[in-house]
């Protein structure tokens, strides 16, 4: 029977749909040729038969090309221990589907993950059969692991502010986790400060007393006098070194220029399933005012804007009356001049979480992610009002529903920047905090809100959804 043990780690099961080629693998967990043109498996990360396996590490699954997001759930995406089904959620980030356990798995357990012939392609053509690997979790009698540590090692221009962490392969006893067993030195000093356990991620976080010092380096260390919630030592110390950046000035916020006038700033098309509610001003340009659609507008008498009964401000488009359309030339200028800059700055952390944030506390800083950027639960961003988060995502940026981005501290959401270079998602109900510039186009699901800007280099599509722009 599988059971369940509060407190450990979940197992996340992330399946990431690229775009490749060929498939190159069997159905056995080697692949899967590509049968008649079908989608197909190409690889897994852990790789068939794997044992051992980190219970706190996301699992992959690559296809031979993107698919359709609602056709992977709890019905296509199924992971079982012998018959017994482990129940979960499915949640889709761009193009990654996420799988997390009801309950964290026990040590040592047989897997299977299985992807059915309902996964489709964008095209609506299916798998042509089931795919199923294996795998088995770390034992309970094996000692505990570091699976992982941020900053990584040898890692360079590492933010002030850091708090070093390392992640464990299973479950681990917190009393044994103390500045005794995780040390943070700057050459032969050691560095005040404080630990804590986080039971749900298998993860501990040195807290130094103060900002670390400018252009130094730093060298952090996990004793065996770590235990595992079983009493079993560290199997080996382990040691990460990185150096700080050469600054300690906060970051800027990022200048959105006229852009900063808009709620909700699109290029190619503004459309919302009624009915929404937007405090601010909208725009699009350089598409015309017929691509503002379900608004039910109503043209001012000076034929430079238009009102709308879901809109607290105007509404504008290109082909109103001068000087709109220059005003809104200028806007999208500054909007894409914004995107720029914030893209250009450089990162304090990389590939956080392995672009999963889920239930992380964020300090203030620059994170960058080479890959799309998943939000399956809440994220809490703590600082000061005049801290600055600048958020770099190569991809896609996808809320799950019901998740919310919530500030604490004092933080205000106009130093809050999300740079997408994908599509951003946001699901039904949930709700995020800042300015989105995104280079493609911004979805907002039935229900969902924001206290922020959607500054968008296409469209932005809204249902029933509730846009807010912050205080400036």
């Amino acid at each position: 029977m599988l059971q369940f043990e509060p407190g450990m780690n979940r197992l996340i099961l992330t399946l990431s749909l690229f775009s490749l080629s060929l498939a190159a693998c069997s159905s056995d967990g080697d692949g899967d040729d590509d049968v008649g043109g079908a989608p197909t498996v190409t690889s897994t990360t852990p790789a068939t038969a794997s044992t051992g396996v980190a219970v706190n590490l996301p699992l992959s699954a690559t296809f031979s090309r993107a698919m359709q997001p609602s056709t992977l759930d709890a019905t296509s995406v199924v992971v079982k221990s012998g018959t017994v089904v482990v129940p979960g959620a499915v949640s889709y980030a761009g193009n990654t589907v996420t799988f997390t356990p009801a309950a964290a798995l026990l040590p040592g357990v047989l897997l299977s993950a299985t992807i059915t012939v309902a996964a489709k392609d964008l095209a609506g053509v299916a798998l042509a059969r089931d795919y199923t690997w294996t795998f088995t979790t770390v034992a309970e009698s094996a000692p505990p692991s570091v699976s992982a540590t941020t900053p990584r090692d040898a890692a360079t221009g590492v933010w002030n502010g850091e708090k070093p962490t390392v992640s464990f392969n299973k479950a681990m006893d917190p009393a044994s986790l103390t500045t005794t067993t995780f040390t943070l030195m700057q050459g032969s000093v050691a560095v005040t400060g404080a630990v804590s356990y986080d039971a749900t991620r298998n993860t501990a976080t040195f807290t130094p007393a103060a900002p670390l010092g400018v252009s130094l380096p730093y060298t952090a260390t996990i004793t065996t006098g770590a235990r595992s919630s079983g009493g079993l030592a560290l199997a080996s110390a382990t040691s990460w070194s990185f150096t700080t950046r050469a600054t300690t000035t906060s970051e800027l916020p990022v200048r959105l220029g006229s852009a900063g006038n808009f709620a909700v700033l699109a290029k190619t098309k503004l459309s919302t399933v009624p009915t929404s509610a937007i405090t601010g001003d909208i725009a699009v340009s350089p598409a015309a005012a017929t691509f503002i659609t379900g608004f039910a507008l109503t043209a001012d008498g000076t034929t430079t804007f238009a009102t709308s009964t879901q809109v607290t401000g105007k509404v504008y488009a290109a082909s109103y009356t001068a000087p709109t359309p220059s005003n809104l030339t200028t806007a999208i200028n500054d909007m894409s001049t914004a995107f720029i800059d914030a893209a250009g700055r450089a990162p304090d952390v990389t590939e956080l979480g392995a672009g999963n944030i889920g239930g992380l506390t964020l300090a203030p800083g620059v994170y960058k992610w080479g890959t799309g950027l998943l939000i399956p639960t809440d994220v809490h961003l703590v600082g000061g009002p005049t801290d600055v988060w600048v958020f770099q995502i190569a991809q896609n940026l996808t809320m799950s529903s019901g998740a919310r981005i919530i500030l604490g501290g004092g933080a205000v959401a106009k130093n809050i920047v999300w740079q997408v270079s994908g599509l951003v998602d946001l699901g039904t109900t949930a709700h995020a905090e800042g300015i989105i510039l995104c280079k493609t186009a911004i979805t907002l699901r039935t229900g969902a809100s924001i206290n922020g800007r959607l500054l968008a280099q296409s469209a932005v599509n809204l249902d029933s959804s509730k846009v807010a722009a912050p205080a400036q």
